[in-house]
């Protein structure tokens, strides 16, 4: 067996290559959300939302929204499932998870009781689709239960459990509003059918090419975890306590670094643990606490700078006055003048792309 000895500084690097935030800057959209394999979709925009701000950290100020929309509702490169947005190419790995949905008594109970409203919404869509959720009549002879925002949403509640079973699918957005359609008519035909283990097999060993080096048993979220199983190989990182999994063919690999502003909900920052054991960085998502408890700010940027993480911006798009609202630049360690002025540029380059004017805030 294999065991990897690696310095912090090579699993930084491993980490940033694989989430494509090295020099030179990758190529074309579709590549980087197959490198990536998801964008996160988030309802949050304080500076833009959150899949095109990732896009724009790896693409610059070349990528616009329109080719994310573009490569969704027209081209079908992309499709949107359970908040995430994936590559067409990777359908066949999440059919045997929809297949198998759900796993839990609650929504198994629940949608044998509204039968018959699954079959209105289903024959609906196949007759006037894509739709949006207020289209859709509340024919539900049970109600959904919550003690959350869901609790009595019942064509929401029935539309998401549709999609996750992958009966519907997400066909496109008018505003923030999704469109909803048979998934027929989303999905192309012909996709082929993997066994659970084989989808599951291949989903960790692309989970850990888009991660470079993961914990053991990392836990991540129900909707997508960190966990690797045994993909990779087996590392040990000197100074850090624990066993990881590592991409082989990423370690030794040649680095040139830049510098970038990262969406909180970057793929590099969420794993808060490893941030912390291999970068040193410490960073929070302040924006459900008090104004007076913030450190950082409300939708804080993390700085990265080669292949560390160096501090966070404050900042916020107010599309009323055309501004971009710089608020504070938090430096971890004191910056060089060539970082001050690295970020500077970072700053320009994106209140450019936001298509405002960059001004200090209060």
């Amino acid at each position: 067996m294999t065991v990897h000895r690696l310095d912090r500084a090579e699993a930084r690097r491993i980490a940033v290559r694989a989430q494509l935030l090295d020099a030179p800057r990758p190529a074309d959209l579709l590549g980087v959300v197959r490198g990536l394999t998801l964008l996160q979709i988030d309802p949050i925009a304080a500076v833009a939302p959150s899949a095109d701000l990732i896009l724009w950290s790896r693409l610059g100020s070349s990528y616009r929204p329109a080719q994310l929309q573009q490569a969704l509702e027209r081209d079908r490169t992309l499709f949107e499932h359970n908040a995430m947005v994936r590559p067409m190419d990777d359908l066949a790995l999440h059919l045997p998870s929809m297949a198998a949905w759900p796993a839990r008594e609650a929504p198994r109970e629940w949608l044998r009781a509204n039968d018959r409203f699954r079959r209105d919404v289903l024959e609906l869509l196949g007759s006037a689709g894509p739709l949006p959720s207020r289209d859709i009549p509340d024919t539900s002879a049970v109600a959904w239960r919550s003690t959350g925002w869901t609790d009595n949403r019942n064509v929401t509640q029935m539309l998401e459990f549709l999609m996750m079973r992958g009966e519907v699918a997400v066909a496109g957005r008018r505003g923030r509003q999704r469109l909803w359609d048979l998934a027929e008519r989303v999905y192309p035909a012909g996709t082929p059918l993997l066994s659970a283990a084989e989808a599951q097999r291949m989903r960790t060993a692309r989970r850990l090419r888009s991660l470079g080096i993961v914990r053991e048993n990392a836990p991540g979220s129900p909707a997508e975890p960190l966990s690797v199983g045994r993909a990779g190989d087996e590392a040990v990182v000197e100074g850090v306590p624990g066993t990881w999994r590592v991409d082989p063919e990423a370690i030794g690999r040649p680095f040139a670094g830049r510098t970038v502003l990262l969406s909180p909900f970057d793929r590099l920052v969420h794993d808060r643990a490893r941030i912390r054991a291999l970068f040193g960085f410490e960073y929070t998502l302040e924006m459900y606490k008090p104004r007076a408890a913030r450190r950082w700010g409300y939708f804080a940027l993390p700085i990265l700078h080669g292949d560390r993480l160096i501090g966070k911006v404050d900042a916020g798009a107010d599309r009323r006055s055309g501004t971009f609202l710089l608020h504070a630049v938090h430096e971890d360690v004191p910056f060089a003048p060539a970082v001050t002025e690295a970020v500077q540029d970072q700053l320009e380059d994106l209140s450019a792309w936001l298509g405002l004017r960059l001004s200090r805030g209060s």
